[in-house]
């Protein structure tokens, strides 16, 4: 099942900006050992970062926010949110 907002049919504009922007998945351990995905590099002006962690929460089936212009998902969910972001057009980079 495909959301219509994130996966709607995209203009050669819109699959133009997705591919210029490079994402950088990274994962952050806070506290007592706990792992935090960070999701950035989203031009806010042409994509709604709010929707996209929904989408992303929904497919990793795990907890997240959104702070600032990037998101954070909990747990090492790097693997999982690259394929996602990739099926949507985008760039991906993974830190490790």
């Amino acid at each position: 099942m495909r959301d219509d907002k994130i996966f709607r049919e995209l203009t050669p504009l819109d699959e133009i900006a997705r591919e210029n922007q490079v994402i950088k998945i990274e994962t952050d351990k806070r506290r007592y050992g706990k792992f935090v995905t960070i999701v950035s590099g989203f031009d806010p002006h042409s994509e709604d970062i709010k929707e996209l962690a929904k989408t992303l929460k929904k497919k990793t089936a795990t907890g997240g926010t959104v702070k600032g212009e990037k998101i954070e998902l909990q747990g090492d969910q790097r693997e999982r949110v690259k394929k996602v972001l990739e099926e949507m057009g985008f760039r991906v980079e993974v830190e490790k």
